[in-house]
């Protein structure tokens, strides 16, 4: 009779007098979600320092439990991504280089341009001012034409093609 007094007595609902395991749950669900937020918001702002080469000498302490076998194949692969770099650097070099080749042509080219236009659209000269008594001359070159005329007979003329007899003339008769 106590427990069911007790009960009674208490204004809160049942559910509300013992926590639940569901709560608990939630709860313990929404401290780990913290943790890992927190975790994630860390290696975001040290993301550099986990991502940084470790020194040679950190390298080469891991190796030494690896066989010979796998030693070799890592020096190997060492030697290699170092022919790579170089290699990388010295073709970035010579693209730059040509870059700069490809410039300079191009400035050429377009000062050669420039000059083709000035050449072909030669700039008016300004000259004295011309004698009125000059004829005004012509800058276009054209042939001249000469107007030829066949000369005008003198005498009789045929007409149809027909050979014409001379007329007898006033001093012969």
């Amino acid at each position: 009779m106590a427990v069911t007094d007790q009960s009674q007595a208490s204004e809160l609902p049942p559910v509300l007098q013992r926590p639940s395991k569901g709560f608990r749950w939630i709860f313990a669900l929404v401290v780990i979600l913290l943790a890992f937020c927190a975790g994630g918001a860390y290696f975001w702002t040290n993301i550099e320092t986990f991502a940084e080469a470790p020194p040679a000498h950190e390298i080469e302490a891991p190796t030494r439990g690896l066989s010979p076998e796998d030693r070799d194949v890592l020096l190997r692969i060492r030697s290699e991504q170092q022919k790579t770099a170089e290699e990388i650097a010295e073709l970035n070099r010579n693209v730059d280089a040509q870059q700069a080749e490809l410039k300079r042509i191009s400035g050429q080219i377009v000062a050669l341009i420039q000059r083709i236009d000035e050449l072909q659209n030669p700039a008016p000269v300004v000259s004295p001012a011309p004698a009125p008594s000059s004829p005004p001359v012509r800058t276009t070159s054209r042939p001249a034409k000469r107007d030829v005329r066949p000369s005008k007979p003198q005498g009789a003329v045929s007409v149809g093609g027909a050979p014409l007899t001379a007329e007898p003339s006033t001093e012969q008769r």
